[in-house]
């Protein structure tokens, strides 16, 4: 093994160090993700605001999919990693793999946007009212929401004894990722009126 590490070249050792890593983060999130434990004290997604202001909703993904997130990056540089690492002798062209490799990770990163987003639809259409059960719950914000409901952002609430999520908008002003609020009212099925409470 060590033989083998020693051989590569320090291209590839960055590769391979870069992928090994995205990918222990990846366990964590997944194992944090299914126990709840991500929805609730690891909050290993974050917003990248400064990003997302100037990108279309097209290619950002609208408000229920944020494509600037700490997840997405780590899937897809899950996808590119392991991507170049197996095609690296398969393809002689350096630029070719780099291409195929990139969009090997783009594409992992839609599939697990769409595979969450179903997944929270799924845990969204319980027997839950949303309407009568949210007003008056607590949680705090996912993805920052901009203020006097100049757009949405994304909230966790506890609702019934779960966690779960939902698009979020404000009267008063903006609310950064992390904040601790309260419910208003809903204002549909996926999206919640919300202000920000004390610690």
């Amino acid at each position: 093994m060590i033989l083998a590490w020693a051989a590569l070249s320090a291209g590839m050792k960055i590769i391979w160090g870069v992928t090994l890593v995205a990918s222990a983060i990846f366990l964590i999130q997944s194992i944090a993700t299914f126990i709840g434990a991500g929805s609730s004290d690891i909050d290993t997604d974050i917003n990248f605001d400064g990003l997302d202001s100037d990108v279309p909703d097209a290619i950002a993904g609208g408000t229920d999919m944020n494509l600037y997130t700490f997840r997405n990056l780590i899937n897809f540089l899950l996808g590119f990693g392991w991507s170049y690492i197996i095609l690296h002798d398969s393809i002689a062209s350096r630029i070719l793999l780099i291409i195929v490799s990139v969009l090997i990770g783009a594409v992992l990163v839609a599939a697990v946007m769409f595979l969450f987003k179903w997944l929270s639809g799924m845990q969204q259409a319980g027997n839950i009212n949303i309407r009568q059960a949210a007003p008056g719950c607590k949680g705090k914000v996912y993805l920052a929401v901009p203020e006097a409901r100049k757009g949405t952002g994304k909230v966790q609430i506890t609702v019934n004894n779960a966690v779960r999520e939902y698009a979020a908008i404000t009267d008063g002003s903006a609310l950064p990722t992390g904040a601790p609020i309260k419910v208003i009212e809903a204002i549909d099925e996926e999206t919640l009126l919300v202000e920000t409470i004390e610690k």
